[in-house]
C-alpha cells in the first residue's frame, strides 16, 4: 500500500510538471509569433509616407494609414479578424491588444538622434530617424490553474528610419 501512494504522489508530480512545461513552451510559441508580427506590422506602417511632405524632404509618416497598415498586417500574419479576435484555426485563443502605436516624425519637431524613453513599457531606445513604435499584448496562455494570475504577453517593437550620413 505504501508503495502505491508514493508511485501516486510522483506520478501526480510527473503530471503537474508536464503540463507546466507545455504551458511554458505556449507562452515561448505565442510571444515569439506576437514579436514577429509585430515587427512586419511596424515596418508595413512606416510604409505609409505623406508623399507632398516627401518632395519637400521631410519624412511624415501620415498616422491614419500608418495605423491602418499596421492593424491589418497584424490581421494577416496572426489569424485575426477585424477586432483582434482570433479567427478558427489560429494558434492564439484570445484576443490581441494594440496597447500603444506612437509615431515620432519630423512633424513633431523634434531633431534626431532622440532619446525615446517610455517607461510604462520599458523602452528606452536612440532612434535615428522618423519611427513606429507599437506594443501588442495578449493574455497568458493558461492550460494550469494557479493562485498566481500571469502577466499578459507584452512585446514592443520599432521601426526607424536611419539617414546616411
Amino acid at each position: 500500500m505504501d508503495y502505491i501512494i508514493k508511485l501516486a504522489f510522483v506520478l501526480l508530480i510527473f503530471i503537474y510538471s508536464w503540463f507546466f512545461q507545455i504551458q511554458n513552451q505556449e507562452w515561448d510559441m505565442l510571444r515569439s509569433m506576437l514579436k514577429d508580427a509585430n515587427n512586419i506590422a511596424v515596418h508595413d506602417a512606416a510604409q505609409e509616407l505623406d508623399e507632398t511632405e516627401l518632395t519637400r524632404g521631410r519624412l511624415i509618416i501620415d498616422p491614419a494609414l500608418a495605423y491602418d497598415n499596421f492593424q491589418h498586417a497584424l490581421q494577416a500574419n496572426l489569424g485575426l479578424d477585424n477586432g483582434l479576435s482570433p479567427q478558427v484555426g489560429s494558434r492564439f485563443k484570445n484576443q490581441v491588444k494594440i496597447v500603444k502605436f506612437d509615431i515620432v516624425d519630423d512633424s513633431d519637431g523634434v531633431t534626431f538622434p532622440l532619446l525615446y524613453e517610455d517607461s510604462e513599457y520599458g523602452i528606452t531606445k536612440y532612434i535615428k530617424g522618423p519611427s513606429v513604435i507599437a506594443v501588442i499584448e495578449t493574455e497568458h496562455p493558461l492550460l494550469i490553474s494557479r493562485a498566481k494570475t500571469q502577466e499578459p504577453i507584452r512585446v514592443p517593437a520599432v521601426q526607424e528610419y536611419k539617414f546616411n550620413k
